[in-house]
């Protein structure tokens, strides 16, 4: 039976408030409904295939359509639907997922707090960091650094590490005692210097803030390995082993938050190993499930969970805490990672051939940056090429690009005037070119519509 996708449109903008949306313009155009997903393409109600270079939301690792994850769903769910992690109970698949990521994560992070989300997790994380410092009699060292742009999520805390403005405009963000600074982004601020030597001066950033607001009360900094949502920000491979020096200089724990790096997506199984940095805590989510169900956990080394174990009541929880659905699907997730070498192969495979494809993007007239680490990459336009300048109304040549790319049967992101690029770590290397075909062809229309 076809769908009634004007009935549906209309209860949409009835009922539905929708996410980083105008949702008066959006009810007026009408919401585009998606209704199934094979590998790496969607269909739409019109019965669109598109070749999704977004993987949902950074999130489908596995792609779409797998049916061993709706399998591990339904079987915990026949076996025992819910229950809590309270009272001293837990569930099979909760104590086996925190053993698999203590043996996936990066050196000592061996400790999981499970959530639904990762904003959750950067939540749990503000309250737990700041809980460990003052069970060992330090309660002014209390402040986050986070960096301007950086997006950790949209609840209170959440968005208030993160550093974005139009957030903070909502909900009289930030709260107390968190501060930002600059971010890496050497194509808009780098001048003269090389992306090494930027790299060193944008970490030194961190060093300075310390020593305004006084080391004795700066509890953390956290950061994504890749910024992502502002724009796939790839910090030059000086940055992250100087800010690791830094923090352990003036005993600062560091946060990566591996939300969108984390399972793969830089060809890496976490961001950190990219960068060659071990942080002391990580939030993670998306591709814990692929995006298949909510689920997300923070992420603690041995010597941060030492403290909080012996800490005494942790008073901090949530119903659906180590949700054993969840947990089951994160589990059969995992397995599809590692047994087909998902991750390897994204590494060794696919993004090299992925690299040199984006580059080529790169020598498009309209592209001023072509910046890509394994499968996350952005095209930076601009309005003279090779000049490192933006367009005067930033955000609508990018909107224009992408829903022309869209028109053309490929879905990217775009923030500002920078395409997102995120595809499915399954994606193949015919889809690579597919992708590339595409995205050439929307460039051209794009200038096109620009007179360029």
């Amino acid at each position: 039976m076809p769908l009634d996708v004007k009935a549906l449109q209309k209860l949409d903008a009835e009922h539905h408030l929708h996410p980083f949306n105008d949702n008066a313009a959006l009810a007026k155009k009408g919401t585009r409904i998606l209704t199934r997903g094979e590998g790496c393409y969607v269909w739409d109600d019109q019965g669109n295939k598109l070749l999704d270079a977004f993987a949902g939301l950074w999130c489908v690792n596995v792609g779409y359509g797998r049916t061993e994850l709706g399998d591990a769903a339904k079987k915990q769910m026949d076996l025992l639907a819910y229950y809590n992690s309270f009272f001293g109970c837990t569930v099979e698949p909760t104590i086996e997922l925190a053993a698999k990521l203590a043996e996936l994560a990066p050196g000592d992070i061996n400790h999981s707090f499970f959530v639904n989300s990762g904003s959750e997790a950067n939540d749990t994380i503000l309250r737990l960091v700041r809980h460990y410092w003052a069970v060992q009699d330090q309660p002014q060292k209390n402040i986050f650094i986070g960096r301007v742009n950086g997006y950790h999520g949209t609840t209170v805390a959440g968005a208030s590490l993160g550093g974005m403005k139009g957030m903070h405009k909502q909900g009289g963000l930030p709260i107390p005692d968190i501060a930002h600074i600059d971010p890496p982004f050497w194509f808009e601020d780098g001048g003269d210097l090389s992306p090494e030597e930027y790299g060193l001066v944008a970490a030194r950033r961190l060093e300075r803030k310390i020593l305004e607001l006084g080391p004795d009360r700066v509890a953390a900094f956290i950061g994504e390995p890749i910024m992502g949502a502002i724009g796939v920000y790839i910090p030059p491979m000086t940055y992250w082993p100087e800010i690791r020096r830094i923090c352990d200089k003036y005993d600062v724990l560091l946060v990566a938050d591996e939300v969108i790096c984390g399972f793969g997506r830089t060809g890496e199984w976490f961001g950190s190993q990219y960068f060659g940095f071990q942080p002391d805590v990580m939030p993670v989510a998306k591709g814990i499930t692929s995006g298949y169900i909510p689920l997300g956990a923070a992420m603690f080394s041995d010597k941060v969970a030492k403290v909080l174990k012996e800490g005494g009541e942790l008073a901090h929880g949530a119903t659906y805490s180590g949700h054993p659905v969840c947990t089951a699907v994160a589990l059969a997730n995992l397995k599809i990672l590692q047994e087909e070498k998902v991750v390897e192969r994204a590494r060794n495979e696919i993004a090299p051939y992925l690299a040199a494809k984006w580059a080529q993007l790169g020598e498009h007239a309209l592209v001023g940056e072509a910046r890509i680490a394994g499968l996350m990459g952005a095209l930076e336009l601009v309005p003279e090429k090779p000049k490192r300048t933006f367009f005067a109304d930033r955000g609508k040549v990018g909107a224009l690009c992408r829903d022309i790319a869209l028109n053309n049967g490929l879905i990217l992101r775009a923030t500002n005037d920078a395409m997102l690029l995120s595809p499915p770590l399954v994606i193949t290397r015919e889809q690579v070119d597919e992708l590339f075909e595409k995205a050439w062809k929307s460039l051209n229309e794009t200038a096109a519509v620009l007179g360029k």
